[in-house]
């Protein structure tokens, strides 16, 4: 059977692991063809040094239906992001669909040390990583999103616009990489709106990343064992989540009420009426302002 995606055109920047990949995975299942980018290959890992590759992303879309296409691309390279929007205008003509996802700067953030403390290379390294790659993408990409009306530009970030807004985000340049996503969204939202496209920023929950399965010494069958240091981990959520909230706005004939917003993996849940992958439908952003943050023992009743 046809998914709701088939025949529409997504490119995943920053596929590689993490949202990106779910987000990926779920467009595949949807129908879509995808292509993902990232610099880890099979044969080039990136600075991670972690084993997950742009083509096993891709072997996963296709895998659940859709047709995944993995293009080793570096986002900071002006030029390797013009062929690869040349790549796909020649091969399919369209683009409806762009996920700007890249980060890549997991290992070059502190924790709660001031900006005059925290190692200058790695947060100037991180501010381009995370949103100059972004510009980059969008600058030579959305020409070919406009070619048809509808398309739609998700900024993946972390948090929402409201919880971050009062929030001190780990670190000055985490805090101010994850901010300029979220403005990203809203200003695209304004230069695409009037010309037939929309923007949105879109943050998933505390995700249950490879990276953070690993920090936590646990696999995605096994992530409960996280729960007696880490009790606040039960309001986590899988990377096909936010896949599914980025599916479900790609498949809304009305997407353009969205325009310009702040958006959350469990909010649009309660809109679409989609689960994680256990049927549940965790609410984090709520859940950390609420209880988290407020100090209350762990308790995911009431959202999840």
């Amino acid at each position: 059977m046809p998914g709701p995606l088939d025949g529409r055109v997504a490119l995943v920047a920053g596929a590689t692991r993490g949202a990106g990949r779910g987000i990926a995975v779920e467009l595949g299942a949807a129908g879509a063809t995808v292509y993902a980018t990232g610099r880890s290959t099979r044969a080039h890992r990136s600075e991670y040094d972690r084993p997950e590759t742009i083509e096993d992303t891709a072997d996963l879309v296709t895998a659940a239906g859709g047709q995944g296409i993995a293009v080793p691309t570096d986002h900071l390279e002006p030029s390797a992001v013009q062929a690869l929007v040349d790549r796909i205008a020649a091969e399919q003509d369209r683009l409806d669909v762009l996920v700007n996802d890249i980060w890549g700067a997991e290992n070059l953030f502190a924790w709660d040390r001031p900006v005059w403390e925290h190692d200058l290379d790695n947060g100037l390294r991180l501010l381009r990583l995370a949103v100059e790659t972004h510009a980059i993408t969008s600058h030579f990409a959305l020409p070919l999103v406009l070619r048809r009306p509808g398309g739609l530009v998700v900024e993946v970030t972390d948090g929402t616009a409201d919880y971050n807004r009062d929030a001190y985000r780990v670190s000055f340049f985490y805090d101010l990489a994850k901010t300029a996503v979220l403005r990203m969204g809203f200003a695209l939202g304004h230069e695409l709106g009037p010309r037939g496209a929309t923007a949105v920023a879109l943050t998933p929950g505390w995700l249950r990343s490879e990276i953070m399965l690993d920090h936590h010494g646990v696999t995605e069958e096994t992530w409960r064992d996280a729960l007696d240091r880490t009790p606040h981990f039960a309001i986590s959520e899988t990377p096909r989540y936010v896949g599914r909230a980025v599916a479900a706005l790609a498949a809304d004939p009305d997407v353009a009420r969205w325009n310009g917003r702040s958006l959350s993996s469990g909010g649009l849940a309660q809109e679409y009426g989609f689960t994680d992958l256990d049927g549940s439908r965790p609410d984090a952003w709520r859940y950390l302002l609420e209880v988290q943050d407020a100090g209350k023992p762990a308790d995911v009743t009431g959202y999840r």
